[in-house]
């Protein structure tokens, strides 16, 4: 597991297995997700780079027989 340094102004470098495993690239917002005592970092994706990610899954919903 990669291992960082905050600088003197807050900054954080993203070392580059990471950025490559999740696609990051410069200019990307990245949203910080405070959990318990650590900081998940969530790659913003956009609405076309999500198209097609559920693919495969049943959308098929069985309905209660009093909600039919």
């Amino acid at each position: 597991m990669p291992t960082l340094r905050v600088s003197s102004d807050f900054t954080i470098p993203i070392p580059k297995e990471v950025r490559d495993a999740l696609d990051i690239v410069p200019g990307q917002e990245v949203q910080l997700v405070p959990s318990g005592d650590r900081i998940e970092l969530v790659p913003l994706r956009s609405m076309y780079d999500a198209r097609g990610f559920l693919k495969g899954i049943s959308t098929t919903i069985e309905q209660e027989e009093d909600r039919v």
